[in-house]
């Protein structure tokens, strides 16, 4: 009669453990919230005008614009899958109509490349099809170490050349940066930023509103004049410049200068896949 019992005992109990839920650590911890921000897409969301994920797709997001590949892929990068770049691979695009419009900005991107050695290295570039220099070009200047590297950024405004750097970064190869260069038209200020946090402040004064000229292609991983064919008519590939073969991810554009909470919120949601 007692095993009997204690057979029963044992049944009921097996029972009630297996409709037991497993106690989860994740459910009882605070949501994510960044800047009141739980997403990247939730930051200055009325200001976006382009979004490249590059999550296995070379499309604008917000325009459709469907980009053109010249020996590149996708790998695993900072969210989903990232561009990745080859020596003289790169992706050309049209310009969507609200990036040539642009008057304020802010470009933010991330960027994972090896040391870099063979001469400057462009990683977006809005074409200006009869300049030599683009209307806005964001590149690693040569020179690099392995301990730094000269990142660059080169605006067309109504034609007068705006040029911001040598920025020195520490340790940036090989590793996952964001990048973001913003434009304050009422000030006639950029701002620069690294991995979330402003590395320097540049007034050019009475430089007012852009305005970007022929600025109908753009290109991913290298500077407008090293594609084949040139995207300017003022010169074709140097010496000097080259091609990111690393990875590139997370493009986005917006029509005015962001906060300095909002780059900072960006990165850090960004930084773990939101």
């Amino acid at each position: 009669m007692k095993t009997k019992y204690f057979l029963l005992m044992a049944v009921a109990t097996l029972g009630l453990s297996s409709c037991q839920k497993e106690f989860d650590t994740a459910s009882y911890a605070p949501a994510l919230n960044i800047g009141g921000y739980t997403s990247a897409k939730q930051v200055a969301t009325s200001s976006l005008v382009a979004y490249w994920a590059f999550d296995g797709s070379l499309v604008d997001s917000v325009s459709n614009t469907v980009g053109v590949s010249t020996g590149t892929s996708f790998a695993s990068a900072v969210k989903g899958k990232g561009l990745q770049g080859a020596l003289n691979g790169y992706v050309v695009s049209n310009t969507p109509t609200a990036v040539q419009n642009l008057k304020s900005f802010t470009l933010t991107l991330w960027e994972n490349m090896p040391l870099n050695d063979k001469g400057i290295v462009g990683l977006v570039d809005v074409a200006n099809s009869s300049s030599f220099w683009g209307n806005m070009t964001v590149f690693f200047e040569n020179g690099g170490t392995a301990e730094s590297g000269n990142l660059k950024f080169h605006l067309n405004n109504g034609g007068v050349d705006n040029w911001l750097g040598n920025y020195a970064m520490t340790s940036p190869w090989g590793k996952w940066n964001q990048i973001a260069l913003s434009y304050d038209q009422t000030t006639s200020t950029y701002k620069v930023y690294v991995n979330g946090s402003k590395v320097a402040t540049q007034v050019i004064a009475n430089n007012g509103p852009l305005t970007f000229q022929n600025a109908s292609k753009m290109v991913f991983g290298t500077v407008h004049f090293q594609t084949t064919p040139s995207l300017t008519t003022a010169t074709g590939k140097q010496d000097w410049a080259s091609y990111l073969v690393g990875q590139l991810d997370e493009v986005r554009i917006y029509n005015k200068a962001l906060t300095d909470t909002e780059i900072s919120s960006l990165q850090k949601l960004e930084g773990r896949g939101k």
